[in-house]
């Protein structure tokens, strides 16, 4: 019994990083840097074969407006082969891709990666019973895990 407990534990804990925050937004810590967690993401998305299309620093947007904002990175990643699919279900669905991955840090220094939950994104466009959408989830979560991973 002992052994059980001490299963359910390390499964909590091991999944204790990953939370939902807002309605369809999944938030994972990073033991990184904001640059690094952005850096380690970038090279694992496209060491999947996924283009990157657009990486934007909001911190030094700001600066340029005279304003300040703690590091603040934004993703934008995806292909053709994930989306086209999710798209042929339900084309609003364009509106939510390219897939995205915000990193950002909190006013307690703690870094986040976070990125829209694909089975929300199934449920904002009625396409819950999209078969690539059980797929594009697994996949987003795998590398959301990999980038904040020791």
């Amino acid at each position: 019994m002992k052994t059980f407990y001490a299963l359910v534990a390390i499964v909590f804990f091991a999944t204790y990083s990953i939370a939902v925050a807002a309605d369809g937004l999944v938030e994972v810590k990073s033991p990184y840097s904001v640059k690094e967690t952005v850096d380690r993401l970038e090279e694992i998305v496209q060491q999947r074969g996924l283009n990157i299309f657009a990486r934007i620093d909001h911190a030094a947007g700001a600066v340029k407006i005279g304003q300040s904002l703690r590091p603040t990175e934004l993703l934008i990643f995806g292909n053709p082969q994930g989306g086209t699919p999710l798209m042929a279900c339900a084309q609003t669905a364009g509106i939510d891709l390219p897939l995205k991955a915000l990193v950002w840090e909190d006013a307690s220094r703690q870094v986040w990666l976070g990125y829209n939950d694909l089975t929300y994104l199934a449920q904002r466009h009625a396409v819950t019973n999209c078969p690539v959408v059980e797929k594009l989830r697994t996949a987003m979560a795998a590398i959301a895990e990999a980038a904040v991973a020791p």
